[in-house]
Formats: structure tokens, sequence, C-alpha cells
């Protein structure tokens, strides 16, 4: 599973979504984070039809997208997100 974060250097909320991303990151295992700036790559923001920073997109190991949220999560928030698409035990 992967989360992306799409963000933009202007952007204040992003600083908020860097950081619950990064506890996301800690708490779940195996969970690959990568931070998108759209100003930097567009190219891959405009793939994905990124219309605002921030904006999560969680994907399965194939680069589907599984869910998208804009606007800064809380770590709570993720987690949830990450852990309704987790394979059944």
């Amino acid at each position: 599973m992967r989360l992306e974060l799409y963000t933009s250097a202007f952007c204040g909320a992003c600083h908020a979504a860097r950081a619950a991303v990064g506890d996301a990151e800690r708490l779940v295992p195996g969970l690959e984070h990568v931070d998108v700036d759209v100003a930097t790559d567009p190219d891959r923001a405009e793939a994905r039809d990124i219309v605002s920073t921030p904006t999560i997109v969680l994907t399965d190991d194939e680069g589907s997208e599984l869910f998208r949220a804009a606007g800064a999560p809380t770590v709570p928030q993720l987690l949830h997100a990450i852990a309704a698409h987790l394979p059944a035990a």
C-alpha cells in the first residue's frame, strides 16, 4: 500500500498534512509514503487529477487508487482510511 501526498510550497495546510502522514507512516508497518510537490512534478499531479493541495491518495501495490481525500487529514482519519483497505487477516 502506498500513500501519496500532493502538496505545494505555499500551502499552510500541507505542513499539517505532512505531519499526520509522517505519524501514520510510523504507525503502519509497510506503508510506503511519497510526497509530491505539484509545482515540481505537475505531470504526476495531473495524471492523478489533483485539483487542490493537500490531497492524499492511497493506492494498492499496482498503483490503483483505493482512497482519496483533499485537505489536511488527522492521524485517526488516515489510520481509518488505511485500515479500511488492509487485506483481511
